[in-house]
């Protein structure tokens, strides 16, 4: 994906092989609805390929996000009724005892204690599979967002939750696709809504992920 990785800590295979698989597993779960989402989302998470921007920070809320109560991302994702199966299924260590999850705690529900954004990948090149939003009420956590459509990746941003997605078009390689949507949501009235969108088309005249530049196609009068 172009402008989203975690230190440039995988290489991603280009080819739309890998694009096929992620089709086909996001059609396995886009049947599956979460309450209080307040949408379902499609897109990307983070890449090899930082072409575009720089890596947007997960961020807390100051003294909140320091002193949050770590949780068992794993756990919470294996126990939640909300989670597909499909995604369940997904849900495997990378080669030992680590879950290829990223999780940040900040504030998003103004709840009094730091809201939990769990986001699931791939092993091979941390492709984002799902991301969730976990509040927590009365000593458990309530799953109050989800995004079970690949590639997909979630931040807190300034008290707001951040869905970044990826659009590959036909031939797109992989980390180079041909536009992204970002996708803010705010919480208010007890549930998330978006509040804000923006759409990017990337340029063709630059990379293709194999060191070979493409063009704009032209279209013949």
């Amino acid at each position: 994906m172009r402008g989203l990785n975690k230190g440039n800590r995988n290489t991603l295979a280009a080819g739309t092989t890998a694009v096929a698989g992620l089709a086909a597993f996001g059609l396995l779960v886009a049947g599956c609805d979460s309450d209080g989402t307040g949408a379902r989302d499609a897109g990307a998470a983070r890449s090899a390929a930082e072409t575009r921007s720089p890596v947007p920070q997960p961020s807390g809320t100051g003294q909140s996000a320091v002193a949050a109560k770590r949780v068992d991302a794993a756990a919470l994702i294996k126990g939640d009724p909300k989670v597909s199966t499909a995604v369940k299924r997904e849900l495997k260590t990378c080669g030992g005892s680590e879950y290829p999850i990223d999780v940040s705690y900040g504030t998003l529900t103004n709840s009094g204690s730091p809201d939990v954004v769990v986001n699931l990948m791939t092993c091979s090149d941390a492709m984002g599979v799902a991301t969730y939003v976990y509040r927590e009420e009365s000593g458990t956590y309530k799953n109050v967002f989800a995004a079970e459509e690949p590639p997909v990746y979630s931040e807190i941003d300034r008290g707001d939750l951040v869905v970044t997605k990826q659009q590959y078009a036909k031939g797109d390689a992989m980390g180079y696709s041909s536009s992204e949507d970002v996708i803010t949501y705010h919480w208010a009235a007890g549930k998330f809504t978006e509040t804000d969108s923006v759409h990017t088309d990337f340029s063709k005249a630059v990379s293709s992920g194999d060191g070979t530049a493409t063009s704009a196609p032209t279209t013949d009068n």
